[in-house]
């Protein structure tokens, strides 16, 4: 049974000081991580913000509740 390769295509031209394919899939894999990192905190920071004030004034003292915590006044 005969194995198949994959062929790799790279984009652009390759001259004397480029980088070594190794070197830009390692700069590709960090760049996907940290747009995956920055998408995932945006999302927590959406969600937890109004928890984490209404936590954080619920433990301050002297200690309010949950009404006087939430009401403008």
């Amino acid at each position: 049974m005969a194995t198949s390769r994959v062929a790799v295509k790279v984009k652009g031209k390759a001259s004397k000081g480029s980088k070594s394919s190794n070197e830009q899939s390692t700069i590709q894999v960090f760049k996907e991580w940290t747009t995956w990192t920055v998408k995932k905190a945006k999302v927590v920071v959406h969600y937890g913000f109004i928890p984490a004030v209404i936590i954080i004034g619920m433990n301050s003292e002297p200690k309010p509740h949950l009404s006087q915590l939430l009401s403008p006044v």
